[in-house]
């Protein structure tokens, strides 16, 4: 990987198995985002994800074998708190989220007292027809957040997201779920004193076959989910942000 930049603005993109997909998740970053860097954690993948990643024009970390979406993104914080950017953007390597709603993402980051803005697929900027399975986890965890956090909560799911400095610091602590990093960071950055926005992005179906929520994953996501808010509601955050080292 390349040493410190001059950019403000880190875009952060774990990848499995996206050979074919990736580059044109880079081409977009670029020609709606230029002047950012792009950091590829290739999780593992046993094929071409991160030469592809590499030949695209992003800095590139390969992990040595799948570790899982939570350790890649953790990987990528790190990287981007050694190297002092001020903004992170994180977006899945799969071409879901649209990269002309960076722009949108940075400008709230913009306003006074956000430290965290998430994009939700709900807001009615486009369609997204996902999963039968996927709209009840956004209604159930959705609530859920709601009611903990005293705020609406629209899309507890969203992997699209744009982080300060500070967010990505705390984020390298072990208060960071690198199993499954949804609602229960929405959750946790609450309790830890952070403000948290939601703009209106677009998303795209997942048609890899690599989601979370296919098959009887979604049980499995949900009973781990349960069991780290449970977790997040009996640690105290705050303690864990105030000199979160940069690790």
């Amino acid at each position: 990987m390349a040493g410190k930049t001059k950019a403000d603005t880190l875009i952060i993109i774990p990848a499995f198995k996206e050979e074919g997909r990736i580059k044109h998740v880079i081409a977009g970053i670029r020609r709606h985002a230029p002047g950012v860097d792009i950091l590829v954690i290739d999780d593992g993948s046993p094929d071409k994800t991160a030469q592809e990643a590499a030949q695209a024009g992003a800095m590139v970390a390969s992990l040595p074998f799948n570790l899982g979406y939570g350790v890649a993104l953790q990987t990528g914080f790190k990287y981007a708190c050694r190297h002092n950017y001020s903004y992170v953007v994180q977006m899945d390597g799969d071409g879901q989220h649209e990269a002309r709603c960076i722009p949108d993402l940075l400008a709230a980051m913009l306003q006074p007292g956000v430290d965290v803005v998430m994009g939700s697929r709900w807001l009615g900027l486009a369609e997204y027809n996902g999963p039968l399975l996927r709209k009840f986890g956004k209604f159930f965890f959705g609530f859920l957040a709601t009611v903990l956090t005293r705020q609406q909560v629209t899309d507890p799911t969203t992997g699209f997201q744009a982080l300060s400095a500070e967010v990505v610091r705390f984020y390298c602590t072990n208060a960071f779920p690198v199993d499954y990093p949804d609602a229960n960071v929405i959750i946790m950055l609450n309790r830890a004193g952070f403000h948290v926005a939601e703009v209106p992005v677009i998303m795209y179906r997942n048609e890899s076959g690599q989601s979370m929520h296919s098959g009887l994953k979604p049980i499995y996501y949900g009973i781990k989910m349960m069991m780290s808010i449970a977790m997040t509601l009996l640690r105290d955050d705050r303690k864990l942000r105030q000199g979160a080292p940069c690790v």
